[in-house]
């Protein structure tokens, strides 16, 4: 065996000659493990979050044996072991609520247990940040490997994105211009095969995010599912887990300041989801790197869109894997990147990327010619928003980015669906629609509802984006004029909760300006008047509430900021 840097914690379970030692060998022996798989050889963890519940992660137990396969080649011993699963689109009332006790559950089973490196097995939305948040706690070698995204939808003959068709479609039928047949039709032609969505939507983007900070082999995001591919990758990785536990490359020695500020670029040249934001936020403070909202903001300004895809754009995942993926967006930004930035290979991030080729230009355009010149995420600030929202331009109308209109407000979600439909509704497309108590306490969990539907009385017209503003998130996936992340919330008494009908709201992208016109007098006698909603009393939406931080910070539990590595705890007999 090739000697590593530092002990095995692995050898604090099964390198013992005593009463302790002999339980732990002995009873993993009932699954058939030769002696020889405990002589000092590391142990990988494979954290899976497989789970039928989860579509986009259902294909996970097949990848993970080729992890395994891996593992063994280069002399490790893996060991699978499930966590939390959190599917975005079954799990209710939004996956955000468990992305916190996920990570819980990650940096626990990995602490408590014997393993000395961990593959994280990821994909759908929250299931990537989850993992990551609760590994970097424990500060262990550790790779991320993604699931990969689904294969292009293909309806009527054209390609159709995963959650953006349904956001188009769907207004198409409420508007009119498609039957509810038609609809019904396309839901087996957008999801075809194993993955998550095909867009970039939060999934691809977060798997770009990791790709970008240097936590996985290169090409990792957008291998499709069902490539071959894929389980080659798979297999290289778990190789290389083992080699990261030999040299003892943890955590905390890639995910510096410079791996964020190099994925913050990233996402504004792949004019990646708003979600980004919230989760880097957060993975920051696991690893102690100080990142702040502005940084998105001054970061990404300058930088770009060059990715032609859904949302923002007309290719999906596929195409952008055929046409070179994200090693060819990485070698094209390289000039703005850190080229220090460590990665899992032991490589840097711009090294790795030197010679990437790119295959198509009308996928993945030259920097000096872009998809969309203003890219990013802008931080708009203002006394609807001290603390800062977030709009993702990339995805906007240009012509509505400096608007003020009259506010027509919704107090929370179930106010909104029982009044967007109504034909009395006193609404038109100047109009700014203000949906309340959404955010991290509100919903609670923060919800992707931010990307309110429109009223039909407006898409009847034609009218197919206004601007919609609340403390909400949104899906990856979608598009429009949309002012997310409004910090502090409206639930804990943010200027938001004090909007009412007829109020002038001014949004100024440019200026990154968000301005109620309401006189600081009138807002005071509004406080005055305000009532804070309930709160949930039991269980984890209790101490979930009690403890969440706001958006700006990342929506991490308050107690969960830092970590606390990964010692080989005390015995357990």
């Amino acid at each position: 065996m090739t000697a590593t840097k530092k002990p095995l914690r692995s050898q604090g379970w099964f390198g013992k000659q005593d009463r302790d030692g002999f339980m732990h060998r002995s009873w993993l022996k009932n699954q058939g493990y030769p002696d020889d798989l405990f002589d000092g050889r590391p142990v990988i963890g494979i954290c899976n979050t497989w789970s039928e519940l989860t579509p986009c992660n259902g294909h996970f137990r097949e990848l993970a044996e080729f992890v395994k396969r891996g593992v063994y080649e280069a002399g490790g011993f893996p060991l699978e072991f499930p966590v939390m699963s959190l599917g975005e689109t079954q799990l209710r009332p939004t996956a955000m609520l468990f992305r916190n006790l996920a990570s819980m559950d990650v940096e626990e089973s990995i602490r408590g247990n014997p393993i000395d490196g961990v593959v994280l097995l990821m994909g759908c939305d929250k299931t990537t940040p989850a993992l990551m948040m609760g590994a970097a706690s424990c500060d262990l070698p550790t790779i991320g490997l993604s699931g990969g995204p689904m294969l292009n939808g293909k309806f009527h003959g054209k390609d159709v994105g995963s959650g953006t068709g349904v956001w188009m479609m769907s207004e198409m039928v409420r508007g009119g211009q498609m039957t509810m047949e038609e609809f019904v039709a396309s839901e087996s032609c957008m999801q075809r095969s194993k993955g998550s969505c095909m867009t970039m939507g939060t999934a691809s983007t977060m798997a770009s995010m990791v790709e970008a900070l240097g936590m996985s082999l290169p090409e990792n995001a957008a291998i499709p599912a069902v490539d071959a591919r894929r389980n080659r990758l798979a297999q290289l990785t778990g190789r290389r887990i083992v080699e990261m536990v030999k040299e003892d490359l943890t955590m905390s020695k890639i995910l510096t300041r410079q791996a964020f500020e190099n994925a913050i670029r990233v996402n504004a040249a792949i004019g990646g989801s708003t979600n980004a934001v919230i989760h880097l936020l957060a993975l920051a403070g696991r690893v102690g790197v100080p990142l702040t909202l502005e940084d998105w903001d001054v970061l990404g300004r300058e930088m770009p869109c060059l990715v032609n895809l859904q949302p923002s754009g007309q290719y999906l995942m596929e195409d952008f894997y055929y046409a070179g993926g994200l090693p060819a967006v990485i070698r094209e930004i390289a000039a703005r990147l850190h080229p220090d930035a460590l990665t899992v290979n032991g490589h840097t991030l711009v090294a790795n990327c030197a010679e990437a080729p790119c295959y198509n230009r009308d996928v993945i355009r030259p920097l000096g010619e872009p998809f969309k010149p203003d890219a990013g995420i802008a931080v708009l600030k203002g006394n609807l928003a001290p603390d800062g929202a977030v709009i993702k331009p990339s995805a906007a109308t240009p012509a509505l980015m400096r608007h003020t209109g009259r506010a027509v407000v919704f107090e929370d979600i179930d106010d909104y669906h029982a009044r967007i439909d109504d034909p009395a509704l006193d609404v038109d497309e100047h109009c700014v629609l203000v949906l309340k108590n959404c955010g991290p306490q509100g919903y609670p969990g923060m919800a992707e509802v931010g990307n309110m539907q429109l009223p039909p009385k407006v898409l009847q017209k034609g009218i197919t984006d206004m601007v919609r503003l609340s403390d909400a998130r949104m899906s990856g996936t979608a598009y429009g004029t949309v002012v997310l992340h409004t910090s502090p919330e409206a639930a804990i008494g943010g200027p938001l909760a004090l909007v009412q009908n007829g109020d002038l709201i001014e949004l100024d992208v440019a200026a990154r300006k968000l301005h109620l016109h309401v006189s600081d007098a009138e807002l005071a006698r509004r406080r005055e008047q305000w009532v804070a909603p309930t709160q949930p009393e039991r269980g984890w939406y209790h101490l979930y509430v009690k403890h969440v931080q706001q958006a700006h910070l990342g929506a991490d539990l308050d107690f969960l900021v830092g970590g606390s590595g990964a010692p080989v705890p005390r015995e357990s007999h």
